[in-house]
């Protein structure tokens, strides 16, 4: 080479070639940015016949616009440290899932006879406290929406304050905290004691809540962001058949959470069942000891890989300013006509009219960010509009762990446990994932077809909605073929149970399979959006958003208690399946035009606003 021509930073962005790099060069601490130049070859014979060819001092060669218009995306190698979180996900959410499987037993039925410890044996029913099916049902759902409530908290502390690592450590020790309460409920002597019993197990619940709250919106991006940290943006990757392909950020982060719900699966599925035969036979202290016991090995690998992940320093007061910047957005543009505000908030100049650059001296003093933060706070919000649509999703997806196993135990089991037949879910997201992930995706995108993550969203409801279609379906012929007609919960003139009807429970296996398919393109989806769309700065708080919905489903879920019961099941199957459908086609036409924005989105440079933190290589930096 004789010479390079430099690339000003707006031909860079367009190119979507990196800026700035961000790998932390020492625990909880970013290194300074450190700009690359980038090169354009005046004398390689390819670039005759193609356009500029983008490079770095390091080599790495960068997409150029026509060429990411037209080259396949493949997703590129996630780094082994992303594998290390994945495992510390599977142990929390082992620690999670084997310890609340048993709540309701242990809250519900009385303590079996001849029993100190809960457990019943091969026959017997678990129990230990005999307080009912209201506290029992009351507890356990204080507990869901408890735990999807704290992340709230846990993501703003970490954005804020703390930072993920830091936060994540110290939501470990408080959930280990409530382990240990909800331990000492369990053990013989003070279960011997209910009121006692009862009462510690009342208060490690919400510790054991608090911890969770700050460990779930932290953890997800966290995992991502050590594949962000190494390669930041599109590169240009040759294979050994000579095909040029671009190696995707998006599509390999997109990779890295479809296995994050694998190990959340493989966790969940361990910790149930195993827990489960843990209380029948041992007793409830050994199915909270257990999860206890791999719990511990999250702080354990975290403090080894303390000096290995890549993780960003927290913000300060981000979160204010991006609610000041929205609030001076909407100056008048409110209206009593909500319709009119609605179409005045999706106005073009919304968030270009309260750019800096558009605001000269005219802009407040909180106004010390540039306008490419506008743009990321713009696609962050853009994100949580999403995000409001997920409740009617989780409504379909809630029917599994309520009413789909009621509707097990009126058909026949053929000896296998009503509770258990919803372990088809996760068996089947352990199987697809993988399947989705190597031959699926990468399939639709050798013939063409960009499945982008708001398109698989849309999917996932429609899954959901076919789920309930086919609940709906099945509920109908209990109540044709049963001989209780439909009140097969009922009992028979003689005193005696009704006999379940002639329909082999396995036939859930079909809405089972199709919520499965749903999570992987809804649930996982939405994670990868959560991480890839909001403010890098504001990354644990979008997150914790996303899983908030679940605990507006389960409030939204309270209105259709009146239809959860005989003869009225077939109507809540189907009142549910036109929400999903609803939520599907209303999804697509409010985000349709969104959806065309994708790479465009993506594309936005990293701001130099980085709240307190001191930004673009340590000149002067911009303070929060």
């Amino acid at each position: 080479m004789s010479g390079a021509y430099g690339l000003d930073l707006a031909e860079v962005s367009k190119s979507n070639a990196p800026q700035v790099l961000d790998v932390p060069a020492a625990p909880g601490l970013s290194n300074e940015k450190n700009e690359k130049a980038l090169y354009i070859p005046e004398d390689s014979s390819q670039s005759q016949s193609r356009e500029h060819s983008l490079t770095d001092p390091d080599g790495k060669e960068y997409p150029t616009a026509e060429e990411v218009s037209t080259l396949r995306r493949v997703c590129g190698t996630i780094p082994w440290s992303s594998y290390t979180i994945g495992f510390i996900e599977l142990c929390e959410r082992f620690s999670y899932y084997g310890t609340t499987i048993v709540f309701v037993n242990f809250i519900q039925q009385p303590l079996p006879e001849g029993s100190t410890t809960g457990a019943a044996g091969t026959d017997g029913q678990p129990g230990a406290l005999g307080m009912g099916q209201r506290a029992s049902t009351g507890l356990t759902t204080f507990n869901s929406m408890w735990a999807y409530f704290m992340p709230l908290v846990g993501a703003y502390m970490a954005d804020q304050y703390w930072g993920r690592y830091k936060t994540i450590q110290i939501s470990i020790f408080i959930a280990i905290v409530g382990h240990i309460l909800l331990i000492i409920a369990t053990l013989p002597s003070v279960i011997a004691s209910p009121n006692g019993s009862i009462a510690c197990f009342s208060i490690g619940l919400i510790i054991f809540g608090i911890g969770t709250g700050g460990f779930k919106p932290n953890i997800s991006p966290l995992i991502a962001e050590q594949y962000e940290a190494k390669h930041p943006r599109q590169y240009i990757q040759v294979k050994k058949s000579g095909e040029r392909v671009i190696v995707d950020p998006i599509m390999t982060v997109s990779r890295i959470y479809m296995y994050f719900y694998l190990m959340i699966n493989i966790g969940a599925l361990a910790g149930q069942i195993g827990m489960v035969y843990a209380e029948k036979y041992v007793g409830f202290w050994l199915s909270f000891v257990l999860p206890t016991c791999l719990f511990l090995c999250c702080p354990t690998i975290m403090w080894l890989m303390r000096n290995k992940y890549a993780r960003r320093p927290p913000t300060g007061s981000v979160l204010t300013k991006a609610l000041k910047l929205w609030g001076l957005a909407m100056k008048g543009r409110w209206s009593l006509n909500p319709v009119k505000t609605a179409k005045n908030m999706r106005s073009d100049d919304f968030w270009e009219s309260v750019k800096p650059s558009r605001l000269g001296q005219a802009k407040p003093a909180w106004m010390t960010f540039d306008d490419v933060w506008v743009d990321e706070v713009r696609r962050g919000f853009k994100a949580c509009t999403v995000f409001l649509w997920i409740p009617l999703y989780w409504l379909a997806y809630n029917q599994m762990t309520t009413n789909l196993i009621s509707q097990a135990a009126t058909m026949e089991l053929h000896g296998a446990p009503n509770d258990l037949i919803n372990n088809i879910d996760p068996v089947a997201l352990v199987i697809f994932i993988p399947i989705c992930d190597l031959f699926l995706y990468p399939g639709l995108e050798r013939i063409g077809i960009r499945f982008t993550p708001l398109k698989k969203i849309a999917w996932g409801f429609g899954l959901s909605s076919a789920s309930m279609i086919a609940s709906a379906v099945t509920q109908h012929y209990i109540y044709k073929l049963g001989v209780c007609g439909d009140h097969p919960n009922s009992e028979l003139p003689n005193g005696d149970p009704c006999d379940p009807a002639p329909i082999n429970v396995w036939v859930q296996t079909i809405p089972y399979l199709l919520i499965a398919f749903s999570e992987i393109f809804t649930s996982i989806t939405a994670l990868e959006y959560a991480f890839t769309k909001a403010p890098k700065n504001l990354r644990s708080v979008v997150t914790s958003i996303f899983l908030f919905m679940s605990a507006v489903s389960y409030a939204i879920g309270e209105a259709f208690v009146s239809l959860a019961e005989d003869p009225l099941l077939t109507w809540n199957y189907m009142t549910i399946a036109i929400l999903a459908a609803l939520g599907c086609v209303g999804f697509w036409t409010a985000h349709r035009k969104l959806d065309k924005e994708e790479d465009k989105l993506n594309f936005i440079p990293e701001s130099s606003f980085k709240g307190r933190r001191l930004s673009h290589g340590g000149q002067g930096g911009l303070m929060a």
